[in-house]
C-alpha cells in the first residue's frame, strides 16, 4: 500500500470514528487507537505533504456569500466532438495510442495549486467564464487543500456524487416529492451553493481528468504520465486505460458491461491522444478540439406494444402518465414500465393503447419511448382524479400541458401523512412502502386511514400489480390484521397532530387514563396541566379535535380497530416526572427504543441531548469522554448504568 493510500484509510478510519462517538454515542475504538492512529496519519501527511479535505488534523471553515464571483478562463473549455459509433472512435485513433477512460456526468472544475496550497477553484461556466467556488471545493471529500508539489499547478477535474450518496441523501427526505431528481442536477446545485457548508452535507467528490500545467516538469510528452503525477499529488484520477486501434473496441466492451454497476454516474466515454505533441499539433475547430473525443453510448431499443396508461397522482397535484407495455429485454434488465413525465409528451407521440412503441434506456438507465410506430393518439385523458374522483384540469406548466387535480383534499397529497401512520411508532405495518402507498392512493383503494383496513377488498388488483404476488398480498394482510389492535398512544400518534410526538402522545393519554373520549374533549387548559405539555402542542392538540373532518376520519378509523390499554407499568417513583437521556451500547434491551418505552410506560420523559433539564443520562461507560457524558459532568447532571436504570424500573439486571 502506498503512503496516499494509507493517508485515505487512516483519514476515512478515523472519520467514521468521530462520527460514531460524537453522533451516535457509541465507540469503534479506544482513545489511546485513536490517538495512535491521528499520530500516524499526521506524520504521513507531513512527510508526504498531501493533506486531503476531510482530514481530521484540518478543520474546513465554512462560509457563506450573496453571489459567486465570476472569472475568465485562460483558455477556452471547449466541448468534445461526439460519436456512437465504435468502428468511428477506432478509426479517429488511427494508428496512434490513446488514453480511453469515463466521461463522468457532473460539473467541470478547473483547480489551481500555489505553492503547494488549493488557490483557487473555477466552474466550467459557459466555456469562456467560470464562477469562483473556491471555498465549496475545499469541502470535497476527496480534495487534496495541500499536495507536496510546490509549483503551480492547474488541473481540470469532474465534481461528482456518487449513486451510493445520492440515494443516502434522499433517504433522509420522507417527502418523496421533495426528493432530488439526479445526481448530477443535485451536484451542479452544490458545487455552486451559496453557503458551502450546503456542499459539504452532500459528499462531492472530485476526479482528476486532465493536467494543464505543471511548471518544470517532464512528463515524457506522456498524457498518462500526467495522470499518474496526479495520482501521486493525491488526487483521485478518473479510470482509463492505454489503447490501440488494436484493442479499443474490447475494452470498450469492457466500459459497457461496467456502466450499470459504476457507482459514479456517467454518459460515455472519452478518448484521448497519448502523444501530448501530436495531440496540440492538431489545433482546434472553432467548437471542438482535436485531441480528443466522446464517444456517447448508442441505446439498446427494442420493440413492443403499449397496453396501458397509468395516472399517477402526486402530493404536488401534478398526475403523472406512466406507459406500461409488454415486458422487454433492455441493457441486462427486463422493463415494462416507463414514465411519460406530461401531456405534451403524449401529444407529440401520438401515443394509443394497442400502439407498436420504441423504448430504450436513456444513458443506459432511465426507461423511455423513443417513438410510436403505430401513432393512433387514442389515449383519453381522465377528467377525473382517480385517487379523489375530482375534477381534473389540464393547465400549462412553462410551455408544457400537465394535467392538475386541484383538490386541496385529494388523499394523494395527503401522502406524507399515510407513510406517519403505518410508520413502527404509530399502526407499525410492515409491507406500505412510501412508494406502495402511493400506488395504492392512485388505484383509489385508499383514501383515508381506515381504508388501509380494507384493502383484503382489492385483492386480485393488488396481486397483480407491478412487484406484488399473493405472498406480498399475504405478508402485507397479516401485517394489517396485527395492527388492528393498537394501544392508545399510538392511535393518537399516527393521527399525524402537529407537534404531537409519541411521547407527548404518552403523556397525554396517561393523564386521561386512556379515556379516548376525554383526550379528545380536552381544552387548551387542561392539557397545559400536563407536565411536559407546553401552550404549542396544547394549541394544535386541541385545535385538531375540533375539526369536525378529523373526528369523522377517527370514527371511522375506530370502527376498524381494537383499542387496548397503553401497558403502562403506572407512576414508579423515582422515574415518573423524570426526565432521562440515553447513550451509548445496551446489553439488557434490545435497542435504545425498548428502554425509552420502558422509561415512559412509567411516567418518566426521554429526551435527545443533555441540558440543565436532565436528570439521569443513561450510559454503560460512566467514564467515557463522549460528548454527553462531558455536557452532564458540567451540569451535575447524574450518570447511570442500565444495570441501575433497571433496577429503578423494578427489573432484574
Amino acid at each position: 500500500m502506498s503512503k496516499t493510500d494509507r493517508i485515505r484509510e487512516l483519514t476515512a478510519l478515523l472519520n467514521r470514528a468521530s462520527r460514531a462517538y460524537y453522533q451516535e454515542d457509541t465507540e469503534i475504538m479506544s482513545n489511546y487507537e485513536y490517538d495512535r492512529l491521528y499520530d500516524e496519519l499526521k506524520e504521513l501527511e507531513e512527510e508526504t505533504g498531501t493533506v486531503f479535505s476531510n482530514s481530521p488534523t484540518v478543520r474546513v471553515g465554512y462560509e457563506a456569500v450573496d453571489d459567486l464571483p465570476r472569472e475568465a478562463h485562460e483558455e477556452p473549455m471547449l466541448s468534445l466532438d461526439k460519436t456512437k459509433s465504435r468502428e468511428e472512435l477506432r478509426d479517429w485513433l488511427g494508428d496512434k495510442e490513446g488514453l480511453l477512460s469515463w466521461k463522468l456526468d457532473g460539473l467541470t472544475i478547473v483547480l489551481t495549486y500555489n505553492n503547494g496550497e488549493l488557490s483557487k477553484a473555477v466552474t466550467r461556466g459557459n466555456g469562456e467564464i467560470g464562477e469562483v467556488i473556491t471555498p465549496n471545493a475545499r469541502t470535497f471529500i476527496n480534495l487534496p487543500l495541500r499536495i507536496p508539489y510546490k509549483g503551480e499547478l492547474i488541473l481540470r477535474g469532474e465534481a461528482v456524487i456518487s449513486y451510493t450518496d445520492f440515494e443516502e441523501l434522499n433517504l433522509r427526505i420522507a417527502d418523496s416529492e421533495a426528493r432530488y431528481k439526479n445526481p448530477r442536477n443535485l451536484c451542479s446545485g452544490s458545487v455552486r451553493a451559496l453557503n458551502s457548508e450546503v456542499t459539504a452535507q452532500r459528499r462531492v467528490r472530485l476526479k482528476a481528468f486532465s493536467l494543464v500545467r505543471a511548471e518544470g516538469v517532464d512528463f515524457g510528452n506522456r498524457r498518462s504520465a500526467q495522470l499518474e503525477f496526479l495520482k501521486e499529488q493525491g488526487f483521485e484520477v478518473v479510470e482509463y486505460y492505454r489503447v490501440t486501434a488494436g484493442d479499443i473496441l474490447e475494452r470498450i466492451r469492457f466500459f459497457a458491461e461496467a456502466v450499470s454497476d459504476y457507482d459514479i454516474p456517467s454518459d460515455g466515454l472519452v478518448l484521448t491522444y497519448e502523444d501530448i505533441a501530436y495531440g496540440l499539433s492538431l489545433g482546434r475547430t472553432a467548437k471542438f478540439p482535436r485531441n480528443s473525443i466522446a464517444f456517447k453510448w448508442a441505446d439498446e431499443k427494442a420493440e413492443t406494444v403499449l397496453r396501458e396508461i397509468e395516472w399517477s397522482p402526486s402530493r404536488t397535484g401534478l398526475i403523472n402518465p406512466i406507459a406500461v407495455f409488454d415486458p422487454v429485454e433492455l441493457e441486462g434488465t427486463t422493463v415494462k414500465r416507463a414514465s411519460v413525465h406530461n401531456l405534451s409528451i403524449i401529444k407529440s407521440l401520438r401515443l394509443g393503447i394497442g400502439d407498436r412503441i420504441t423504448v430504450y434506456k436513456a444513458n443506459m438507465i432511465i426507461p423511455q419511448i423513443e417513438e410510436d410506430l403505430t401513432g393512433s393518439g387514442n389515449i383519453r385523458i381522465p377528467d377525473s382524479c382517480p385517487a379523489c374522483g375530482e375534477g381534473t384540469e389540464i393547465r400549462q406548466d412553462n410551455d408544457v400541458e400537465v394535467l392538475i387535480c386541484p383538490n386541496p383534499s385529494c388523499p394523494a397529497k395527503k401522502l406524507k401523512g399515510f407513510v406517519l401512520f403505518v410508520s413502527r411508532d404509530a399502526m407499525n405495518i410492515d409491507g406500505l412502502s412510501e412508494m406502495t402507498l402511493e400506488k395504492f392512493i392512485g388505484r383509489g383503494f385508499i383514501s383515508e386511514p381506515a381504508d388501509i383496513f380494507r384493502l383484503h377488498r382489492y385483492r386480485d388488483e393488488i396481486c397483480n400489480m407491478d412487484g406484488f404476488g399473493e405472498k406480498s398480498y399475504n405478508n402485507l394482510i397479516e401485517s394489517i390484521e396485527k395492527a388492528r389492535h393498537i394501544e392508545t398512544a399510538r392511535l393518537i400518534y399516527s393521527l399525524g397532530i402537529p407537534n404531537t410526538g409519541l411521547s407527548n402522545a404518552r403523556l397525554i393519554c396517561r393523564h386521561f387514563g386512556d379515556d379516548l373520549n376525554r383526550i379528545r374533549k380536552a381544552s387548551e387548559e387542561e392539557l397545559t396541566l400536563i407536565g411536559g405539555i407546553g401552550e404549542v402542542i396544547a394549541g394544535t392538540f386541541s385545535s385538531f379535535f375540533r375539526d369536525a373532518e378529523n373526528n369523522r376520519v377517527l370514527d371511522d378509523l375506530l370502527s376498524e380497530v381494537i383499542i387496548e390499554k397503553s401497558g403502562d407499568s403506572g407512576q414508579i417513583e423515582g422515574i415518573a416526572g423524570k426526565t432521562f437521556v440515553i447513550t451509548g451500547g445496551l446489553h439488557n434491551f434490545s435497542n435504545r427504543s425498548e428502554l425509552k418505552d420502558a422509561i415512559e410506560k412509567a411516567g418518566g420523559r426521554v429526551a435527545g441531548s443533555v441540558s440543565s433539564n436532565t436528570d439521569y443520562l443513561v450510559n454503560n461507560d460512566i467514564n467515557s469522554n463522549s460528548s454527553k457524558n462531558k455536557k452532564a459532568k458540567e451540569l451535575s447532571v447524574r450518570i447511570i448504568t442500565e444495570d441501575e436504570i433497571m433496577s429503578m424500573l423494578g427489573e432484574e439486571p
